[in-house]
Protein backbone atom coordinates (compact mmCIF):
# COMPACT_ATOMS: atom_id res chain seq x y z
CA UNK A 1 0.00 0.00 0.00
CA UNK A 2 1.19 3.48 -0.90
CA UNK A 3 -0.09 6.67 0.71
CA UNK A 4 0.46 10.38 0.16
CA UNK A 5 -0.71 13.09 2.55
CA UNK A 6 -2.55 15.69 0.45
CA UNK A 7 -3.83 17.95 3.21
CA UNK A 8 -2.72 18.61 6.77
CA UNK A 9 -2.18 21.47 9.21
CA UNK A 10 1.50 21.58 8.30
CA UNK A 11 3.72 20.87 5.33
CA UNK A 12 7.05 19.10 5.01
CA UNK A 13 9.97 21.54 4.95
CA UNK A 14 11.15 22.39 1.40
CA UNK A 15 8.15 20.64 -0.20
CA UNK A 16 6.28 23.85 -1.15
CA UNK A 17 2.74 22.55 -0.90
CA UNK A 18 -0.31 24.21 0.63
CA UNK A 19 -1.50 23.45 4.16
CA UNK A 20 -4.73 24.09 6.08
CA UNK A 21 -6.21 22.81 9.37
CA UNK A 22 -7.83 19.83 7.68
CA UNK A 23 -7.06 16.30 6.43
CA UNK A 24 -6.94 14.40 3.14
CA UNK A 25 -4.98 11.27 2.22
CA UNK A 26 -4.46 9.51 -1.13
CA UNK A 27 -4.05 5.73 -1.14
CA UNK A 28 -3.08 3.17 -3.79
CA UNK A 29 -3.73 -0.45 -2.78
CA UNK A 30 -4.70 -3.63 -4.61
CA UNK A 31 -4.99 -1.84 -7.93
CA UNK A 32 -7.46 0.70 -6.46
CA UNK A 33 -7.09 4.46 -6.06
CA UNK A 34 -8.74 5.70 -2.90
CA UNK A 35 -9.19 9.17 -1.41
CA UNK A 36 -9.68 9.37 2.36
CA UNK A 37 -11.30 12.73 3.21
CA UNK A 38 -11.19 15.94 1.16
CA UNK A 39 -9.94 18.61 3.55
CA UNK A 40 -11.68 21.95 4.04
CA UNK A 41 -11.20 23.56 0.61
CA UNK A 42 -9.62 22.82 -2.77
CA UNK A 43 -6.13 22.64 -1.22
CA UNK A 44 -6.04 18.84 -1.58
CA UNK A 45 -6.75 19.14 -5.32
CA UNK A 46 -4.03 21.74 -5.85
CA UNK A 47 -1.51 19.65 -3.93
CA UNK A 48 -2.48 16.46 -5.78
CA UNK A 49 -1.99 18.18 -9.13
CA UNK A 50 1.43 19.45 -8.09
CA UNK A 51 2.36 15.93 -6.93
CA UNK A 52 1.25 14.40 -10.24
CA UNK A 53 -1.66 12.51 -8.66
CA UNK A 54 -4.69 12.21 -10.97
CA UNK A 55 -7.83 12.34 -8.82
CA UNK A 56 -9.98 12.00 -11.95
CA UNK A 57 -9.19 8.26 -11.91
CA UNK A 58 -10.37 7.52 -8.37
CA UNK A 59 -12.14 4.25 -7.62
CA UNK A 60 -13.32 5.04 -4.13
CA UNK A 61 -13.89 8.02 -1.83
CA UNK A 62 -14.10 7.39 1.92
CA UNK A 63 -15.02 9.88 4.63
CA UNK A 64 -13.75 9.40 8.17
CA UNK A 65 -16.67 11.51 9.46
CA UNK A 66 -18.83 14.48 8.51
CA UNK A 67 -17.01 17.54 9.87
CA UNK A 68 -16.23 20.18 7.27
CA UNK A 69 -12.45 20.01 7.72
CA UNK A 70 -12.78 16.51 6.21
CA UNK A 71 -15.73 16.96 3.82
CA UNK A 72 -15.47 20.63 2.81
CA UNK A 73 -13.42 19.97 -0.29
CA UNK A 74 -15.99 17.55 -1.72
CA UNK A 75 -17.75 20.24 -3.75
CA UNK A 76 -14.55 20.77 -5.75
CA UNK A 77 -14.30 17.04 -6.49
CA UNK A 78 -17.87 16.53 -7.75
CA UNK A 79 -17.00 16.64 -11.48
CA UNK A 80 -14.68 13.63 -11.01
CA UNK A 81 -17.04 11.28 -9.15
CA UNK A 82 -19.27 9.64 -11.77
CA UNK A 83 -17.36 6.32 -11.57
CA UNK A 84 -16.59 6.51 -7.84
CA UNK A 85 -18.00 4.53 -4.90
CA UNK A 86 -18.43 6.68 -1.78
CA UNK A 87 -18.12 4.79 1.52
CA UNK A 88 -18.96 6.30 4.90
CA UNK A 89 -21.19 6.06 7.97
CA UNK A 90 -24.94 6.80 7.49
CA UNK A 91 -24.70 9.76 9.92
CA UNK A 92 -21.87 11.45 8.01
CA UNK A 93 -24.01 14.04 6.23
CA UNK A 94 -26.24 15.08 9.11
CA UNK A 95 -26.48 18.76 10.02
CA UNK A 96 -23.80 19.53 12.63
CA UNK A 97 -23.12 22.71 14.65
CA UNK A 98 -20.45 23.79 17.13
CA UNK A 99 -19.89 27.13 18.86
CA UNK A 100 -22.66 28.73 16.83
CA UNK A 101 -21.21 27.67 13.47
CA UNK A 102 -22.18 24.94 10.98
CA UNK A 103 -19.42 22.33 11.01
CA UNK A 104 -20.97 19.57 8.90
CA UNK A 105 -20.67 18.69 5.23
CA UNK A 106 -21.49 21.63 2.93
CA UNK A 107 -23.39 19.24 0.66
CA UNK A 108 -26.43 17.12 1.43
CA UNK A 109 -26.60 13.40 0.84
CA UNK A 110 -29.07 14.02 -2.00
CA UNK A 111 -26.67 16.39 -3.76
CA UNK A 112 -23.78 13.96 -3.37
CA UNK A 113 -25.84 10.98 -4.53
CA UNK A 114 -26.44 12.65 -7.88
CA UNK A 115 -22.71 12.66 -8.68
CA UNK A 116 -21.32 9.31 -7.51
CA UNK A 117 -21.58 5.83 -9.00
CA UNK A 118 -22.70 4.37 -5.67
CA UNK A 119 -23.38 5.60 -2.13
CA UNK A 120 -22.37 2.92 0.34
CA UNK A 121 -23.59 4.15 3.74
CA UNK A 122 -22.79 1.57 6.38
CA UNK A 123 -22.13 1.08 10.08
CA UNK A 124 -20.49 -2.26 9.29
CA UNK A 125 -16.92 -3.11 8.37
CA UNK A 126 -16.53 -2.66 4.61
CA UNK A 127 -13.66 -4.13 2.53
CA UNK A 128 -12.24 -1.57 0.09
CA UNK A 129 -9.69 -4.03 -1.30
CA UNK A 130 -8.63 -7.52 -0.23
CA UNK A 131 -6.36 -6.01 2.44
CA UNK A 132 -7.80 -2.56 3.18
CA UNK A 133 -10.91 -2.12 5.34
CA UNK A 134 -13.24 0.68 6.36
CA UNK A 135 -13.82 -0.03 10.06
CA UNK A 136 -17.48 0.98 10.31
CA UNK A 137 -18.99 2.33 13.52
CA UNK A 138 -16.34 2.10 16.23
CA UNK A 139 -17.45 0.47 19.53
CA UNK A 140 -16.94 2.93 22.40
CA UNK A 141 -15.10 0.78 24.94
CA UNK A 142 -12.80 3.20 26.79
CA UNK A 143 -14.65 5.78 28.86
CA UNK A 144 -11.80 8.30 28.79
CA UNK A 145 -12.32 8.63 25.02
CA UNK A 146 -16.00 9.59 25.26
CA UNK A 147 -16.68 13.09 23.98
CA UNK A 148 -19.20 15.26 22.17
CA UNK A 149 -18.57 17.97 19.60
CA UNK A 150 -21.38 20.52 19.49
CA UNK A 151 -24.73 19.14 18.42
CA UNK A 152 -26.44 17.49 15.49
CA UNK A 153 -29.99 18.05 14.25
CA UNK A 154 -32.20 14.97 13.90
CA UNK A 155 -35.78 15.44 12.68
CA UNK A 156 -35.55 19.12 13.56
CA UNK A 157 -34.36 18.43 17.13
CA UNK A 158 -30.95 19.20 18.61
CA UNK A 159 -28.96 16.53 20.41
CA UNK A 160 -25.32 16.35 21.54
CA UNK A 161 -23.14 15.01 18.74
CA UNK A 162 -21.19 11.99 19.97
CA UNK A 163 -19.61 11.69 16.51
CA UNK A 164 -20.83 8.13 16.02
CA UNK A 165 -19.99 8.59 12.33
CA UNK A 166 -16.26 8.78 13.11
CA UNK A 167 -14.40 5.80 11.65
CA UNK A 168 -11.02 4.83 10.22
CA UNK A 169 -9.16 2.47 7.88
CA UNK A 170 -7.02 -0.61 8.53
CA UNK A 171 -4.55 -2.25 6.14
CA UNK A 172 -3.78 -5.90 6.88
CA UNK A 173 -0.22 -6.05 5.58
CA UNK A 174 2.42 -8.76 5.47
CA UNK A 175 4.35 -7.10 8.30
CA UNK A 176 1.37 -6.06 10.42
CA UNK A 177 -1.46 -3.57 10.47
CA UNK A 178 -1.43 0.01 9.24
CA UNK A 179 -4.23 2.00 10.90
CA UNK A 180 -5.29 5.35 9.43
CA UNK A 181 -7.62 7.71 11.27
CA UNK A 182 -9.10 11.04 10.21
CA UNK A 183 -9.82 12.71 13.56
CA UNK A 184 -10.43 9.80 15.97
CA UNK A 185 -13.38 11.45 17.71
CA UNK A 186 -14.37 7.85 18.48
CA UNK A 187 -11.03 7.41 20.26
CA UNK A 188 -7.76 6.29 18.72
CA UNK A 189 -7.50 3.44 21.28
CA UNK A 190 -11.03 2.31 20.40
CA UNK A 191 -10.01 2.45 16.72
CA UNK A 192 -6.90 0.35 17.34
CA UNK A 193 -9.02 -2.18 19.22
CA UNK A 194 -11.53 -2.37 16.34
CA UNK A 195 -8.78 -2.91 13.75
CA UNK A 196 -7.19 -5.67 15.83
CA UNK A 197 -10.56 -7.27 16.49
CA UNK A 198 -11.65 -7.51 12.84
CA UNK A 199 -8.27 -8.68 11.51
CA UNK A 200 -7.22 -10.91 14.38
CA UNK A 201 -3.81 -9.18 14.34
CA UNK A 202 -2.13 -7.24 17.15
CA UNK A 203 1.14 -6.06 15.60
CA UNK A 204 0.82 -2.57 14.13
CA UNK A 205 3.38 -1.38 11.58
CA UNK A 206 2.11 2.17 11.69
CA UNK A 207 -0.57 4.32 13.30
CA UNK A 208 -1.25 7.39 11.20
CA UNK A 209 -3.64 10.36 11.20
CA UNK A 210 -5.50 12.62 13.60
CA UNK A 211 -5.76 11.26 17.16
CA UNK A 212 -7.95 14.10 18.56
CA UNK A 213 -5.49 14.92 21.35
CA UNK A 214 -5.83 18.69 21.49
CA UNK A 215 -4.31 19.43 24.89
CA UNK A 216 -2.91 17.74 27.96
CA UNK A 217 -5.98 16.36 29.71
CA UNK A 218 -7.31 13.00 30.93
CA UNK A 219 -8.00 11.83 27.38
CA UNK A 220 -4.46 12.53 26.16
CA UNK A 221 -2.78 11.16 29.30
CA UNK A 222 -4.78 7.92 29.24
CA UNK A 223 -4.36 7.55 25.48
CA UNK A 224 -0.58 7.67 25.75
CA UNK A 225 -0.68 5.13 28.60
CA UNK A 226 -2.70 2.71 26.45
CA UNK A 227 -0.81 3.21 23.17
CA UNK A 228 2.67 2.79 24.65
CA UNK A 229 1.75 -0.75 25.73
CA UNK A 230 0.47 -1.75 22.29
CA UNK A 231 2.68 -3.44 19.69
CA UNK A 232 3.15 -0.35 17.50
CA UNK A 233 6.30 0.20 15.44
CA UNK A 234 5.81 3.82 14.35
CA UNK A 235 3.30 6.63 14.91
CA UNK A 236 2.60 9.46 12.46
CA UNK A 237 0.27 11.82 14.40
CA UNK A 238 -1.04 14.81 12.48
CA UNK A 239 -3.96 17.23 11.99
CA UNK A 240 -5.55 17.28 15.48
CA UNK A 241 -2.66 16.25 17.72
CA UNK A 242 -1.04 18.91 19.93
CA UNK A 243 2.70 19.33 20.33
CA UNK A 244 2.49 18.39 24.01
CA UNK A 245 0.68 15.15 23.15
CA UNK A 246 3.35 14.24 20.60
CA UNK A 247 6.01 15.04 23.19
CA UNK A 248 4.33 12.81 25.78
CA UNK A 249 4.22 9.97 23.26
CA UNK A 250 7.95 10.36 22.59
CA UNK A 251 8.61 10.65 26.32
CA UNK A 252 6.79 7.33 26.83
CA UNK A 253 9.20 5.66 24.41
CA UNK A 254 7.03 5.61 21.29
CA UNK A 255 8.59 6.15 17.86
CA UNK A 256 6.82 9.33 16.71
CA UNK A 257 7.67 10.70 13.26
CA UNK A 258 7.14 14.14 11.73
CA UNK A 259 4.27 14.43 9.27
CA UNK A 260 3.02 17.02 6.80
CA UNK A 261 1.65 17.57 3.32
CA UNK A 262 3.85 15.80 0.79
CA UNK A 263 4.68 12.86 3.06
CA UNK A 264 4.77 9.60 1.10
CA UNK A 265 4.92 6.16 2.72
CA UNK A 266 4.68 2.55 1.56
CA UNK A 267 4.04 -0.74 3.36
CA UNK A 268 3.83 -4.42 2.36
Amino acid sequence: MKICLLCDNKTIIDSYYLGEPAFSLYIEEGGKKILFDTGYSDVFLKNAEKMGIDLKSLDCLVFSHGHNDHTGGLKYLLPYLKDVILVTHPDCFEEKWDEGLPVGSPLSIEEIGEHVKELRLTKEVCPLTEKLFYLGEIPRIHGFEDNTVGFRIIDGEKEPDRCLDDSALAYDGEDGLVIISGCAHSGIVNIVDQACRITGKTHIQALLGGFHLLKEDERSIETVKHLKDRDIDVCYPCHCVSFISMYRMREAGMDVRETGVGMKLEWR
